[in-house]
């Protein structure tokens, strides 16, 4: 066996060469699924399924009505506008609710986060308060707000408070204290470290409070909108059930579905937008 000599090293001494070796092996890529297809495969296949037991005949359609009859159900409640209208006005009890609890929520997990004195006396009544079926207040609400649209959208801010408060107040208090020390040493005052340290270091767990709290409103809204509606989503099939219409009352649980993955996708983009300093684990492929 012959062997080759080296070639005599030309480098500048005192700089480390890098040696790249190419192999003649293939690289082996394997094909895979979209990720894409692989969240709608669950979906499709729900729907798929729920279409052939119609069809046979397996699942009655005073049990349930079949997709055909939703989706007929759907375009002629939104050619004659009921629909949409609906849509608006629950989206405005959403939205007016949402806005109430997370501005309570982010309040008082700023004071109770930051400040231990906030800690001891709002962190515990929190704790006790959450205890408390938020449905249960329904009664309450009407005999303190009356059937109009006050005790709904405040139904709707109190499902929201709690999830928001307490994923905020966490995120403040996971703050490392290491970093806080060394910010504190490199001359940051009270208000830079809150801004440049422990707000930025609460922003994951806050995501992950909203994604809670807006899949929380939607929740809260369909038990509000039974509260004497005359409009909105819940309106729709409280008169349903009256008819034992199943095709309008899955119809508008599918368009609470939706607009809650709807707003689950936004906070996911938006997390991306928000996070992109911080390194996550994805999952394996």
């Amino acid at each position: 066996m012959t062997t080759t000599p080296l070639a005599p090293d030309t480098s500048v001494p005192g700089l480390s060469t890098r040696v790249t070796i190419r192999g003649t092996a293939k690289s082996d890529r394997r094909r895979t699924v979209p990720r894409s297809v692989r969240r709608a495969a669950g979906p499709v296949g729900l729907v798929l399924l729920w279409f052939l037991t119609s069809a046979t005949g397996v699942l009655p359609e005073s049990v349930l009505a079949s997709p055909v009859d939703v989706i007929d159900q759907a375009v002629a409640l939104t050619k004659n506008g009921e629909l949409p209208s609906a849509i608006a006005a629950s989206g405005r009890r959403a939205a007016t609710g949402f806005l109430i609890g997370a501005t309570i929520a982010l309040s008082l997990a700023l004071l109770a986060g930051l400040f231990r004195l906030g800690e001891d006396v709002i962190d515990s009544s929190m704790g006790m308060f959450r205890a408390i079926p938020w449905v249960g207040l329904i009664p309450l609400f009407i005999v303190w707000f009356g059937i109009e649209e006050t005790p709904k959208i405040a139904l709707v801010a109190l499902g929201v408070t709690y999830p928001l408060y307490f994923n905020i107040y966490g995120g403040i208090r996971s703050t490392d204290a290491q970093l806080v020390e060394a910010a504190r040493m490199m001359g940051l005052g009270r208000l830079g470290l809150i801004a440049y340290v422990i707000l930025p270091s609460a922003l994951p767990g806050a995501l992950v409070g909203l994604r809670y709290a807006l899949s929380t409103a939607w929740l809260a809204l369909v038990f509000a909108e039974q509260i004497n509606a005359d409009a909105g989503l819940g309106y729709l099939m409280s008169n349903a059930q009256q008819y034992f219409r199943t095709d309008v009352i899955v119809l508008c649980l599918v368009v609470y579905a939706l607009l809650g993955l709807a707003c689950d996708f936004a906070v996911r983009i938006l997390s991306r937008r928000l996070l992109t300093w911080r390194a996550n684990f994805e999952g394996e492929a």
